[in-house]
């Protein structure tokens, strides 16, 4: 039974994750920070094992000898698509301190294998290294950590590049469950001109990969340091609130232009590069979106 380390197991897309692990017959350990929720991972209390890290390097030390993980999932992060002066610290913390922590504790223990997380904004408009905002730039200069320990320390690792994720039951105020609680209230909601371009995965899809990726490595069968960007479904604000529309059989009152587009916004997102091999994307937008919608009325009765 390979082991995995999970951390952001109490975020959307890491919960989803350890649960196909368990799924999968993973032993599945999750490191917990100060700030995670965990009442979402309450019902898997009794299913794996929770670690608490005080923030240390030397708790670092002691939790991944623990722990004992085949494979790291490193999915913890701070996400702000623009930042204020007081934030920085929690930003380079969360982003670079935490994973660094990570690879030192695994380089110890005699090295490992490593799944990273990444982001598409780490590429504006070009297929090179130009981030969008400090979010990021801490993605990428974790990168550059990464790729030392790589080299010097023998971890084999693999980065997994998203774009926007989304699934049933996320929690996270993001652009479609915005929208899907505009759908279900009848109220009009300010928007953008909306011709910005967007590129959606559903959460499964994302998790699937991750798992073939920890799978590859443990075969040997990744290359090294190895970055793959996961592609969804592109398409733009306009025709997301269309097929929503749709989904939900209602209307959404979009008054477009309400709202300026963000400081460096990305009009159209960098195109996928190399696929990760193996995998696809399963689940249509259309299919996504109705699973969406329904999980949002089952929160609220008779919404």
């Amino acid at each position: 039974m390979p082991r995995a380390l999970v951390t952001g197991a109490a975020g959307f897309i890491g919960g989803r994750l350890a649960r196909l692990l368990l799924a999968e017959g993973w032993e599945v350990h999750a490191l917990l920070g100060s700030a995670c929720r965990r009442e979402a991972l309450a019902d898997l209390k009794d299913r794996i094992h929770l670690h608490d890290h005080d923030g240390s390097t030397e708790g670092m030390l002691a939790l991944v000898a623990r722990a004992r993980p085949d494979v790291v999932f490193h999915l913890a992060s701070l996400f702000l698509s623009e930042h204020r002066p007081d934030q920085v610290e929690e930003l380079v913390r969360s982003n670079v301190l935490l994973g660094t922590q990570l690879l030192e504790a695994l380089a110890a223990c005699g090295g490992g294998r490593f799944v990273n997380t990444g982001t598409s904004w780490q590429h504006f408009g070009t297929p090179d290294y130009r981030p969008v905002n400090l979010y990021a730039a801490t993605k990428q200069a974790f990168e550059d950590v990464l790729a030392y320990y790589a080299d010097a320390q023998g971890i084999a690792a693999v980065t997994l590049e998203l774009y926007d994720t989304y699934g049933p039951g996320d929690p996270r105020r993001k652009l479609i469950r915005i929208l899907f609680e505009a759908a279900r209230s009848g109220e009009p909601i300010q928007l953008s001109p909306g011709e910005q371009v967007i590129e959606l995965l559903h959460v499964d899809d994302a998790v699937r990969a991750y798992a073939l990726a920890a799978h590859l490595l443990l075969a040997g069968e990744a290359p090294p340091r190895a970055a793959y960007l996961l592609p969804g479904e592109r398409l733009s604000i306009r025709g997301l609130v269309a097929r929503m529309s749709r989904a939900t059989d209602r209307e959404i009152h979009a008054l477009w232009g309400g709202r300026p587009y963000r400081p460096r916004e990305v009009m159209e997102p960098v195109p996928p590069g190399r696929p990760l091999p193996g995998w696809t994307p399963r689940i249509g937008l259309d299919e996504g979106l109705r699973a969406c919608w329904q999980a949002l009325l089952a929160e609220a009765p008779g919404g």
